[in-house]
């Protein structure tokens, strides 16, 4: 199915007591795409590399919040939002299969919990990023993909702007989705954090 035509992302609902009054870091406003950023957040056209291959990826790493993580494949669910890794490993990321593999032309998909019932989650820190950040992809073929961040928003889940964020620009990207915003019992999480980055270096 192609990924354009998702509604958004369904990621788990509910965090640990503990974490609910302070939550998870919230992006800042003036990361968010298409807000005019620093100078050298993100490659000078041109530099970006060749796209590669298709190749899973078995590991993500950012190092800025400390994440290093094994991925595993996801899909589709019945109500049809990309799955979440299973709750009961907090440390997964999900890498969703209906997308490219990461650094192929086109726009990967990783997602992990933010939090679950025990405490904070794999991407529970994904919303501290700023441009310029680096996202190391390790893929099956042993290569690694290296993305730098060029923007960190708050998404609502209600209209999620599916379009815009999974759409192909020509080039190798990569989404990191996790869960975000306000939180309340009944609802939950009312948004997604959405880490976009592009391909700058190839290992």
């Amino acid at each position: 199915m192609a990924v354009v035509l998702l509604i958004g992302v369904h990621l788990v609902r509910d965090g640990a007591q503990e974490l609910r009054a302070e939550g998870p870091p919230q992006p800042l406003a003036v990361a968010a795409p298409g807000v005019v950023r620093a100078a050298g957040t993100g490659p000078a056209p041109g530099s970006v590399p060749a796209p590669l291959a298709s190749s899973p990826p078995v590991r993500v790493r950012v190092p800025a919040v400390g994440v290093d993580a094994p991925v595993t494949e996801v899909g589709l669910d019945a109500d049809g939002w990309i799955e979440a890794p299973p709750p009961e490993d907090d440390h997964l990321t999900g890498w969703f299969t209906g997308a490219v593999t990461p650094g192929e032309r086109g726009t990967a998909v990783v997602v992990g919990h933010v939090d679950t019932p025990a405490g904070r989650a794999v991407f529970y820190d994904l919303g501290a990023l700023t441009g310029g950040q680096r996202v190391e992809i390790v893929r099956r073929d042993g290569r690694t993909a290296v993305f730098a961040v060029y923007g960190v928003e708050v998404v609502p889940k209600e209209g999620f702007p599916a379009e815009r964020v999974y759409r192909d620009t020509g080039l190798p990207e990569l989404r990191l989705i996790t869960c975000g915003g306000t939180f309340t019992r009944e609802a939950g999480y009312e948004g997604n954090v959405v880490v976009s980055a592009r391909l700058v270096d190839v290992r």
